[in-house]
């Protein structure tokens, strides 16, 4: 401000005042300095004096006054509340011993991850912050854009890479498709690169090709890649042509992101602690909470006695109760002064007499009992609750208020003005805990608050001029205090009520955050009057300064209560004032000459800093100066500093005094002058390794971990005091032992309004020794604070039990992490007095919490390496680790109405996931150490041993089998004639040559609906003959011989099956693909290429659509169109007929080729032959009871496994009607498959996981539209979701009940299960008994056992039967290392017995390494003469109470997952889908997630649904639930957009390409955490 000249001092009071909030908010990081030198700008344009800048004019400071004002700025930047020589030599020299310790990875977080989100415009408040420094800290600055936080480490995204997609945002919301595929068979990795040459170019093979469908998925599924696709190079496969599933098979790659996990294992794999010894073996047991550890000390002393404070003896002069003391003093000192309040200016302009109080006090009073309620609205009684609604800087009208309802015998209830009133913007972190205020003056039955005119009016009125309702409060009549009228001169107060009636409520908050009110009988209150008027010596007349909050606590009782029942003068200094001028509460000493002052630690603290105010201090009039927190251990730094530097001015060392209260017992112990002999001290040297403990051992005085203690006086007069253990009964502690104290006496609050239960604990405690015994018949009050009493009666508070966190058996406090968290340089990276300490409950044990404010100048490496000598100090102090470190943007945590960090409602949101922190340190690996031992296996215990254990404990075995297939079985006799598919389809063309056996339906948009039509028909005939077409061309123009192999590329509908048939016809064999995607041709053609070589197509059959897409120039730049093998197009087909249909010489030849990708990446192709074929159309036709007479509705992909069976094979087969619906056309219009079941009145349905996600998102609020339209799904017998995986049980019943409004039976939706092996093994079938559902143990799962629950039971798994089993088909559960059969008990792999099994797998070089043990695999203990086909998948089989049609009771089968994608952590299995479903589940922004392994650490990765300054929070939250539900530590946490976790087309998630994209830093992350 060089070009501004002004002398400060000769400015107006209100633009000083202007000036010093401003300077304020700068100091707090509230605006810029470039903001602040523009308002400060405007503010001093108008006294702006012009002079030469040579000239240096009267107010520019002298070099010496500058340096003077440098040395103040930079000594009031030091907040020493809770400094300590001691503790911060401590601190250096733990720091200095561990300088070596491990390197901890820092965290990758997006460049456009910052505060700029985050970062909310604080209005400044009617009252000052409860701890933060008042005074100017280091300039706070903007976070830019992008240039704050400088990538560390993985963040950024790798986008050189040719053919990569586009940034993130530009294909925000699509999900991307993966690359990478292991193929079985083939033991040579470079025999792959050779086949895959062709297709190779300069750009790598994008994603995964197999995601594409022609319909998007449930999120939009074809979306665009947003990482570099897998290179070739990893394709997993192992020497023996497996696939390796999620565990990892070894590092490969070298990126930025690989180099840090790496780094994170070389830090976990130092040596730390002794773990403690907290294991249990069995996992049916319950994870128990760690016990103390046994080398503690312990206390040695005798068991303590009650301890009784001197007598209480009342004074004869004093009035016998408050009422008595108004009236008196109001009348014979009216003209005295009761209140004075500062105002801004910091002149005491604002009074109140004795004479007004009294007066004001009647009006008050008689208007309350006799005006109000004359408008309709209930009126206000004797013993009714009121608000005393008055804003911080008002004691006048409050007291007036306070006192009027005294005299109406009416119960106030003081309460903070809500968040509207304070501020414009309602926000929920400046009026926390306002909700639970509400909630409490609701269970109060409050119905009229009282007010001041000025707080009416800054309130937010409705529409008619009300006050408007605030958030969680009952809804209140308001009565304002101001401006009353007269009472009649007859008029007198009502009777006084019982002694025993409540007086006032004060409202307090639990440790659990709940805010609850305490009740003050008429009695209490007198008796609490008179004992701090005898405790404190106070006398008529004298002057009390106050600058305490004047509805509760110690403020309320001297400032409010004892300063009328004694007639004195009170002080009062408002918070917002003190923000201006901290001084101003000494200068109202010394102008006063006051003898009390009510103050906190805090308060002493900000005057120290206002140095230039401290010689016109004079403190020889202050007798008692109360230290309102003086029970806080780290007060005793102020407390000596305050005296050091005012002794010279008067202050005497008796007159400070330490004050220990509680919202319950009220005033527990004074520190009063005088009373404190020389022989009894009032301090102690104590080992905070003791008090850890629970026990008192004194420590040497230069000890680096002791605690120094001073005594807050000795038990009040009139009281009794007791020390009880802090858990379980109440039993007396012994002397030396730290426990709660608890106090009997006249004046405790009676209890918690409406909580009898808690009340009883709280306020009716009656202690016992340690042998049962009762201590005396003595009821005492819990004060919530924690000590011993010393000798003398003398009370030493060390905390309270809201700040006490209980880890591992030892106790620590939130104050004494908070100084030593101070210790570590925090000056340059957070702010003092804003830091937040709790404990989290996280597997049966406390974890300490850390956030702090950050300051805005502090770089992402800076507060990393600040957090990670925080956690060094932590642990070297304390002997505890941090289970959390988090910092968020300056003046972020939820604040109380005095501008204090409201902890309950900082955890909450911590809890929550909506605290939105800048940076996060998880350290679970440190932190938790009472993990379950992990699972030894046994390997020396033979499959034969299980067997014969098996048999004697009576097990039974697991097995199950579907009907039998017999000949009988066949409907006509022609239909057994016929053993080939294409045989089936000639004889059903000459016998039904007009039957209908196909219909392609799609919808359009007319008159402004939607519309399904039918696209195309076929019947036997047409399609006999178009097959004929097609393989008369295959002949002629593609010169094909039997036996080569045809890739077939379609979008789903009847030409598929056409060209399917006509390949059957000329004995070639089909081989179906799915079209390249027209908007991810760069991803998804190099997959069609992929299987187009490995299958060894010698021709392409496809329609001219998908013709152009290959033809593209897009498409040649990534598969040159010579690289194709010949390509037929079958819109332009000759009209020659074959000569002769090919009949194979024996039905075990292959009839096709099913080719799919699974969830590891594996592109396995198997090979089917005509009899396979021929039996699973017959099972299902048996099954589904298929005939002519059917309509069957198909939704779902049709090119590969037991969707492309049902598509193109049963209905030849059965000769049923088929209703085609290509799943993209579910994506245009969701109704379209419901529509058309109804249209059709169809019976049987079947569609995907996919289809079904999108009807139940599409549909959601769309079923009454249709239900109006004529849509009814009760013809529905059968709704069937073809998948390979376990049953989705929360999409299946989502479904049922979304649309049960339109008639869909809840028994009809069912599931099936197919896979490589036996492409349809489980299908619900019309006369099948109802699915069955179990609840399953998950921690027995873990462990290959399966153990029935209940409905609810903790860590149950619900899982539903996979279909019934059809015809045929046989399956026994083996241990899939042994292969010996297991007991049905057991978890094991599904192995199938089935004519319809696949033949074996198709591979490049004809290697059948495979083949025996996949599909000719025999057990080595049951049955072992029958062979079986592996399956892959783990389950188990459980007998039912339900009985098959052939009378047999019902055996189900239920899948669990598959065996490749299994994690083994800590020996146990564990299936990516439990663990992806509880994260889920632990935020609602989280809408996807996905889990693997990587050298033995688990990742998350969740994809967040919202702003990115949310990601952060996901952090703790996925490490707390993954912990809690599974006993596992994550080890990184990766927060993503919406669409990159990979899907493919049959919606399941392709976890290795998210690996393999992760690691090689392609995912373009939002945040990566890397938890210690």
């Amino acid at each position: 401000m060089a070009d501004i000249n002004v002398d400060v001092s000769q400015l107006p009071e209100d633009v000083r005042r202007k000036l010093a909030e401003l300077t304020l908010e700068l100091s707090e990081g509230d605006i810029t300095q470039k903001g602040y030198d523009k308002k400060k700008s405007k503010l001093l344009a108008p006294y702006n004096i012009q002079q030469p800048p040579q000239n240096t004019g009267p107010s520019a400071p002298s070099p010496q006054t500058a340096a003077q004002r440098k040395a103040h700025r930079r000594l009031t930047r030091e907040d020493n509340r809770y400094h300590s020589e001691i503790r911060t030599e401590a601190v250096m020299q733990a720091l200095a011993m561990s300088k070596r310790g491990p390197v901890m990875p820092l965290p990758s977080k997006r460049t456009s991850v910052n505060y700029q989100g985050q970062q909310r415009h604080r209005e400044r408040q009617d009252s000052s912050s409860d701890d933060d420094s008042i005074f100017g800290e280091d300039v706070s600055r903007d976070f830019n854009r992008g240039g704050r936080f400088r990538d560390s480490g993985a963040s950024s995204s790798s986008f050189s890479d040719a053919g990569a997609s586009p940034h993130h945002q530009g294909g925000r919301g699509e999900r991307p498709h993966s690359a990478a595929y292991a193929i079985p068979g083939n033991t040579s990795r470079q025999a792959l690169a050779d086949v895959l040459q062709s297709s190779r170019h300069s750009q790598p093979i994008p994603q995964q090709p197999d995601v594409t469908n022609n319909a998007k998925s449930m999120r939009q599924a074809d979306r665009v890649g947003h990482y570099a696709p897998a290179h070739l190079s990893s394709v997993r496969m192992t020497s023996t042509g497996h696939v390796s599933g999620l565990q990892d098979d070894g590092p490969r790659h070298q990126g930025k992101v690989s180099a840090k996990i790496q780094q994170l294992l070389n830090t976990l794999k130092r040596p730390k602690r002794k773990p403690l010894k907290d294991y249990f073996v069995e996992e049916d047991d319950a994870l128990e909470a760690p016990q103390p550890d046994p080398n503690a000390p312990k206390p040695e002393g005798s068991t303590l006695t009650p301890v009784p404070g001197e007598q209480l003896v009342v004074p004869s002069g004093l009035p016998r109760n408050l009422e008595a003391a108004l009236q008196r003093y109001g009348s014979s000192t009216y003209k005295a002064n009761a209140v004075t309040v500062l105002d801004q200016n910091g002149k005491p302009s604002i009074n109140l007499t004795y004479g007004k109080l009294l007066s004001r006090t009647h009006k008050i009073a008689y208007t309350m009992l006799h005006k109000v309620g004359q408008k309709g609205e209930g009126g206000i009684k004797p013993g009714d609750r009121v608000a005393l609604v008055y804003p911080n800087n008002d004691p006048i009208s409050f007291s007036c208020g306070f006192y009027g309802c005294l005299l109406a015998g009416v119960v106030p209830v003081p309460v903070e003005v809500p968040s509207s009133r304070r501020t414009v913007v309602v926000d929920d972190s400046k009026d926390a805990g306002g909700q639970g205020i509400g909630f409490l003056l609701g269970s109060l039955n409050v119905q009229w608050a009282l007010t001041s005119e000025a707080c009416h009016k800054g309130m937010s009125k409705s529409s008619n001029g009300d006050v408007a309702n605030f958030k969680g409060w009952p809804k209140l009549s308001w009565f304002i205090t101001d401006h009353l009228s007269k009472p009649p001169k007859d008029w007198h107060p009502p009777p006084k009520q019982s002694e025993d009636c409540p007086a006032y409520v004060e409202y307090t908050q639990s440790k659990e955050g709940s805010t609850v009110g305490v009740k003050v009988t008429r009695s209490a209150m007198l008796c609490h009057c008179q004992t701090l008027t005898v405790a404190s010596n106070y006398t008529e007349g004298e002057v009390m300064v106050c600058v305490l909050d004047f509805k509760r606590d110690v403020g309320l009782w001297h400032g409010i209560l004892c300063s009328v029942f004694n007639g004195m003068h009170v002080i009062f200094i408002p918070y917002s004032l003190m923000k201006i001028d901290p001084a101003s509460w000494m200068k109202m000493i010394t102008k006063y000459k006051a003898s009390v002052g009510i103050v906190k630690s805090r308060d002493m603290h900000w005057g120290l800093l206002a140095q230039k105010d401290h010689k016109d201090v004079n403190f020889s009039s202050l007798r008692l100066l109360l230290v309102a927190d003086g029970a806080n251990p780290w007060s005793l730094t102020s407390c000596d500093a305050f005296l050091n530097a005012f002794q010279s001015k008067g202050l005497k060392s008796e007159a400070i005094c330490p004050y220990a209260s509680s919202s319950e017992a009220l005033t527990v112990s004074i520190r009063r002058p005088g009373k404190t002999s020389a022989s009894k001290t009032g301090r102690g040297i104590l080992s905070m390794q003791g008090l850890s403990h629970g026990v008192v051992r004194v420590d040497s005085e230069n000890s680096l971990t002791s605690l120094t203690l001073q005594d807050c006086g000795q038990v009040m007069p009139g009281a009794v005091m007791v020390v009880i253990k802090i858990d379980g009964p109440p039993v007396l502690c012994k002397t030396d032992e730290v426990g709660e104290l608890c106090v009997c006496s006249g004046y405790a609050g009676t209890g918690y309004w409406g909580l009898q239960g808690i009340t009883s604990n709280t306020f009716q405690v009656q202690p016992f020794h340690g042998d049962g015994r009762s201590a005396g018949d003595k009821m005492y009050v819990r004060t919530g604070l924690l000590g011993f009493l010393g000798p003398g009666g003398l009370v030493f508070v060390c905390g309270s039990k809201e700040g006490l966190m209980s880890v591992s058996g030892r106790r620590h406090n939130t104050d004494d992490i908070i100084a030593t968290v101070l210790a570590v340089e925090p000056m340059k990276f957070i702010y003092r007095g804003r830091i937040a300490v709790f404990s989290i409950p996280v597997l049966k044990d406390e974890r300490i919490v850390i956030i702090a404010e950050q300051r805005p100048d502090c770089t992402e490496e800076e507060s990393f390496q600040w957090m990670s000598r925080v956690l060094q100090a932590v642990d070297s102090i304390h002997q505890v680790g941090v289970y959390c470190l988090a910092l968020v943007p300056p003046n972020y945590l939820p604040k109380t109405p005095l501008g204090g960090i409201h902890l309950h409602e900082t955890k909450k949101k911590f809890l929550d996931g909506s605290l939105h922190p800048a940076n996060v340190l998880m350290c679970p690996h440190t932190c938790v150490t009472n993990l379950p031992k992990p699972r030894e296996h046994r390997p020396d215990v033979t499959p034969s041993a299980v067997h014969v254990g098996n048999i004697v404990q009576g097990a039974r075995m697991a097995w199950a089998q579907g009907r039998e297939l017999s000949i009988s079985d066949e409907d006509s006799d022609s239909a057994r004639k016929h053993q080939f598919l294409t045989e089936i389809l000639r004889w059903r063309s000459q016998t039904t040559p007009d039957h209908n056996l196909y219909t392609l339906l799609n919808s359009k948009y007319h008159s402004k609906q939607w519309q399904v039509q039918a696209q195309l028909t076929m019947t036997c005939s047409q399609l006999h003959k178009r097959a004929e077409r097609i393989g008369s061309m295959l002949v002629e123009k593609g010169k094909l011989n039997t036996g080569d192999h045809v890739a077939l590329i379609y979008h789903p509908g009847i030409e598929l099956v056409a060209a399917f048939y006509g390949c059957l016809y000329v004995g070639c064999v089909p081989v179906t693909i799915r079209p390249p995607h027209p908007q991810n041709i760069s991803t998804t053609l190099p997959t069609v290429k992929m299987i187009v070589d490995v299958s060894k197509a010698s021709a392409i059959l496809t329609s001219s659509i998908v013709l152009k897409l290959l033809r593209l120039k897009e498409s040649t730049g990534i598969v040159e169109t010579k690289a194709w093998p010949t390509i037929l197009d079958t819109d332009d087909l000759p009209k020659k007929k074959l000569a002769a249909i090919y009949r194979a010489p024996t039905p075990e030849m292959i009839c096709y080729l099913d080719f799919s990708v699974s969830t590891t990446g594996m592109l396995a192709g198997v090979k089917m032959s005509h009899a396979a074929a021929t039996a699973l159309c017959r099972s299902i036709k048996l099954q589904c009871e298929f005939y002519p007479s059917r309509d069957v509705a198909l939704c779902l992909d049709p090119y590969c496994g037991l969707g492309f069976g049902l598509w193109c094979l049963t209905s030849i087969y059965s000769g049923h009607h088929s209703i085609l619906i290509a799943p993209s056309e579910v994506e245009t219009n969701p109704a379209v498959w419901h529509t058309a079941v109804s249209n059709y009145k169809v019976r049987d349905t079947f569609c995907s996981y996919g289809v079904m996600e999108l009807c139940t998102r599409g549909l959601g609020t769309s079923t009454t539209t249709l239900k109006a339209r004529g849509v009814n799904l009760s013809c529905v017998r059968t709704c069937c979701v073809i998948a390979e995986e376990r049953p989705r049980i929360h999409l299946t019943t989502s479904f049922t009940k979304l649309f049960a409004n339109l008639g869909l039976s809840p028994r009809a939706v069912s599931t099936s299960f197919g896979c490589r092996v036996n492409l349809g093994m489980c299908l619900q079938g019309a006369s099948c008994p109802d699915p069955t559902t179990v609840y399953v143990d998950l921690r027995a799962l873990r462990n290959d056992r399966v153990t029935l629950v209940e409905k609810g039971s903790p860590h149950s798994l619900c899982v539903m039967e996979s279909g019934k089993l059809l015809p045929g088909v046989k399956v026994v559960i083996a241990n899939p290392d042994t292969k010996g059969q297991c007991a049905d008990s057991h978890l094991g792999e599904i192995w199938v017995h089935s004519p319809h099994n696949a033949t074996g797998y198709f591979t490049i070089y004809g290697d059948e390494s495979l083949h025996a043990d996949h599909f000719d695999s025999h057990l080595a203990t049951g049955d072992a003469r029958l062979s079986y086909a592996r399956t892959g998948f783990l389950g188990f089989v459980r007998r039912t109470e339900l009985t098959q049609s052939d009378g047999e009771r019902h055996d189900a089968i239920f899948v669990v997952g598959a065996l490749d994608e299994t994690v083994m952590l800590r020996g146990m299995r564990y299936h990516p889908i439990d663990i992806e479903n509880t994260v889920s589940r632990s935020h609602r922004k989280i809408c996807e997630c996905a889990v693997f392994t990587w050298t033995n650490l688990l990742v998350v990765v969740v994809e967040l649904e919202g702003n990115e300054n949310e990601a952060l929070d996901l952090v703790p939250l996925v490490t707390n639930v993954v912990l809690e539900d599974h006993y596992l530590i994550v080890g990184v946490v990766v927060v993503v957009d919406p669409g990159i976790i990979p899907i493919n087309s049959r919606g399941e998630k392709q976890r290795m390409h998210l690996r393999d994209g992760f690691l090689a830093d392609q995912l373009d992350p939002i945040y990566v955490a890397y938890n210690m």
